[in-house]
């Protein structure tokens, strides 16, 4: 066996789509697929200016105050950041929002981008929004890499953009994201005045100067009494969120000023609403804003219309503070409208410059929750779960959905925070928990890795906390911890996971409860991904066949772990018993799920890939062609998994010799990958690392490099110096500098390959394996004879323990020795 590329790699990725419908984890808690809400999109306006995010609209009574004009000076003397401190409810994402509709008013080429960024997962799903909408979000859907390239982005931009990142939290962590030169303009809100080092402040302090105060309850109330306005704003502390409540309040129950200030000082609100740590402004806001409640909540002779707007305050003040799309609200009775038209006009909810997206204030939100005893703490817990429940979807979705998703990952973590505490029914609590694994397998699915392990880490916290270590719902909390971890490559820490979860369930649920049988399949699979074949085998096996035992030979489960099974063989070179095991599956699948199923269709698949493994090309080219043929009519020409056969069919036929017919097949393939993936999907990388090998096979030795040399740069850049593909491409780039004689670029990266293999995958890892004949051979070929025989003794030895005698990377070590010789 010479040195090669992507047929002695196992993880150079030539197969991508070979297993497709191998079971890969189960939670048995989770939702299933239900329609959701079509994607936000950005807004264009007429003059080429886009506009991201969800803008407050205009207040009514807007006042054009102070920090409004110091912020539009500032930002029109130079490119820099602003940063508006102040405290809660002082008016700074009104006085940024200003601004920001200002340059939408204005119009022009350009961006406006707004950013809520309450907490490190809205910064990033946020930037992420905005990194999608201009077209450079990380394809494969990483959150925090989108970010960075939104940073990289805006700081070489050369048309005019301005980045409003609203309710900053954690500089250090603001700071990563935030653009470097270029003519970005960047302001910050944020109550941290560590922010201000970031550019200029302007402060908005507690909020109005006073006689902006006195001017806005004038304009607002309709009232001509000036000193009253100004007792009240005094009472208020000149907080503009407590005056638009008091001017709601004063409005809705005809008031006079000296009226409203006895009821304000009547309320009371310390017996009824003991307050939360870290409350920075005076209580009086707090009792103003239940008076606007209680003013929008007085009966209006409509019973519907009452019960809606309870219900509506309820939910929005459960779900995520930057806003809840409009589409999301169930119109249970046909009164939604008239209800939301209710709250706006009391200054409860406001409405989002795009007209699409209703808002409560966070301090608002915080005043009815608290207001809230725990039964009804509880109700609006499960109004708004039911809000949430028919907006979540399938696994098979999440990808395409990622956007939607990300926004439902928010609104279920807003719930989350809303409901973590004693006193709420044990129904409730363990029903958001489960959500919350929702989130995470939805993270998980839509490739946004660094999120989704976050997620998945308090997520399983949490779980542990709340239910307990041995609750099953826990257990299946750290069965998605591990499955975050795999989807990483981190291996060693998700195979640590899968191993305690499956001991766990074996001893509180039994050895024949589903979720043991899954946890038993998933350590099965993480131990072949890792390479141990030795351990993952015998686990399939003993699962197979409890799956038969317990479920039955024709359940879609046991046919999955028969597939799983067969894959296996197939990898430790037991084709004989692959095959076998795939013709069954495929037959049976066929009989229980029908001819057109995607999983028989991915049996058929995987048939074919054991037919050319055992040099059967006559048996698997026509398998893959009828494959191919299938998905395109069944899934569509653009289905990931129609891409996935049309590579499959194309390796055949370059296994076959069939160049004329591979090349442009991959060629078409990693085009499709492009357009409907992104040029940085995994998938795309693959394809693109198979077209090379394909160039090279037909001695395009030129284009064959600069392929592999760009799929090396781009695996590094998206997966990392350490992902298992990342190391295969360096494999495959060596093989190619040994193919044209630079063997002086080639053995060093052979070196370095293997060096890494062993660190990352182990020293028994196939892969590891065929780096060390690939660097044996290499040696050979500059005559380095006494380096390259040690390696290939040491090498068989291993073989032999790990893959046995027969495997093909076992037969093909033996051979080069033997030649050495």
């Amino acid at each position: 066996m010479t040195p090669s590329s992507s047929s002695s790699a196992v993880g150079s990725g030539t197969w991508f789509g070979k297993a497709s419908a191998r079971a890969i984890t189960v939670d048995n808690s989770r939702t299933t697929i239900n329609v959701g809400v079509a994607g936000l999109p950005a807004v264009e306006t007429g003059s080429g200016l886009m506009v991201v995010g969800r803008i407050p609209r205009r207040a009514k009574h807007f006042v054009d105050r102070a920090q409004v004009r110091e912020l539009r000076e500032t930002l029109g003397r130079s490119l820099v950041g602003v940063v508006v401190c102040g405290m809660r409810g002082a008016g700074k994402t009104q006085v940024a929002a200003a601004y920001a509709r200002e340059v939408i008013a204005a119009g022009g080429p350009g961006l406006v981008a707004w950013v809520n960024a309450e907490t490190s997962d809205t910064l990033l799903s946020g930037l992420g929004e905005v990194a999608a909408r201009v077209g450079v979000a990380d394809p494969d859907g990483d959150s925090e890499k989108s970010a960075h390239r939104l940073r990289d982005h805006l700081s070489g931009r050369d048309v005019p953009a301005l980045l409003v990142i609203d309710n900053a939290v954690g500089p250090d962590r603001v700071d990563a994201f935030l653009p470097v030169g270029g003519v970005t303009r960047v302001v910050i809100t944020s109550t941290d005045r560590a922010f201000a080092g970031f550019g200029e402040l302007v402060d908005a302090g507690a909020g109005f100067a006073r006689a902006e105060s006195v001017d806005y309850l004038t304009d607002a109330t309709g009232l001509n009494d000036p000193p009253g306005a100004d007792l009240v704003a005094a009472d208020l502390g000149d907080l503009p969120l407590a005056l638009s409540a008091a001017a709601a309040t004063i409005t809705g129950r005809r008031l006079d000023y000296p009226r409203y200030q006895e009821l304000l000082a009547a309320q009371r609100l310390s017996a009824v609403l003991p307050r939360g740590g870290g409350s920075e402004h005076p209580l009086a806001v707090e009792e103003a804003l239940l008076l606007a409640l209680q003013t929008i909540e007085t009966p209006t002779g409509d019973p519907a219309l009452d019960d809606t707007v309870r219900w509506l305050v309820g939910v929005m003040s459960m779900l995520a503070p930057d806003g809840v799309d409009r589409v999301m609200l169930p119109d249970r009775d046909g009164s939604l409208d008239i209800a939301l038209q209710r709250c706006v006009q009391g200054s409860l909810l406001s409405w989002s410059v795009t007209g699409d997206t209703v808002v409560m204030h966070r301090l608002l939100a915080r005043v009815v929750r608290e207001r809230a005893h725990a039964t009804t703490l509880d109700r609006l817990a499960l109004d708004a779960t039911a809000v949430i429940t028919p907006l979540l979807f399938g696994e098979s979705e999440a990808y395409q959905r990622r956007e939607e998703g990300s926004r439902l990952v928010d609104h279920i973590e807003t719930l989350w925070e809303a409901t973590d505490h004693g006193g709420l029914d044990t129904d409730t609590t363990t029903t958001v928990l489960k959500y919350r694994r929702w989130t995470t397998r939805q993270l998980i699915k839509a490739a946004d890795t660094t999120r989704a392990i976050t997620q998945a880490h308090t997520t399983h916290t949490d779980h542990e906390r709340v239910l307990g270590h041995n609750h099953p719902d826990t257990l299946s909390s750290r069965n998605n911890l591990a499955y975050a971890y795999e989807s990483a490559g981190r291996l060693g820490e998700a195979i640590a996971l899968y191993e305690r979860t499956l001991t766990d369930r074996q001893r509180v649920l039994g050895e024949d409860h589903p979720d043991t049988l899954a946890s038993r399949n998933n350590l099965a699979l993480a131990y072949e991904s890792a390479g141990r074949l030795g351990d993952a085998i015998p686990l399939y096996e003993r699962t197979l066949t409890d799956y038969e035992r317990i479920l039955g030979e024709d359940h879609p489960n046991t046919l999955n772990s028969r597939n799983n099974l067969a894959y296996a063989y197939d990898s430790a070179g037991r084709l004989g018993e692959a095959i076998a095991l795939f013709e069954r599956t495929l037959t049976d699948r066929q009989r229980v799920l029908g001819e057109d199923h995607p999983d028989t269709l991915s049996s058929r698949n995987n048939l074919a890939y054991a037919y050319e493994s055992a040099g059967r090309l006559g048996d698997a080219i026509p398998l893959y062609e009828r494959t191919l043929t299938d998905s395109e009519r069944v899934l569509g020409e653009d289905h990931p998994n129609t891409l996935n056969s049309r590579n499959n069919l194309a390796y055949t036929y370059e296994s076959a010799g069939r160049l004329g017919d591979a090349i442009p097949l991959y060629e078409r393939t990693l085009t499709d990958s492009e357009r409907v993936l992104g040029e940085d999907h995994p998938n795309t990388l693959n394809s693109r690392n198979n077209l090379a090998h394909a160039y090279q096979s037909a001695g395009r030795l030129g284009e064959a490099i600069a392929l592999f040399e760009r799929t090396l740069t781009d695996r590094q850049r998206v997966l990392g110096e350490d992902h298992p593909d990342t190391l295969a491409s360096r494999n495959n780039l060596a093989y190619a500098y040994w193919s044209v004689g630079r063997l002086g670029e080639a053995i060093p990266l052979y070196e370095r390959t293997l060096t890494d293999q062993q660190r990352v995958l182990g020293e028994d890892h196939p892969n590891t394996l065929a780096s060390r004949n690939n660097l044996a051979y290499a040696y050979r070929s500059v005559g380095r004879l006494g380096e390259a025989i040690p390696l290939w003794e040491r090498l068989l030895l291993d073989c032999e323990r790990v893959l046995g005698s027969v495997h093909p990377i076992t037969v093909a070590v033996r051979g080069n020795l033997e030649a050495a010789k």
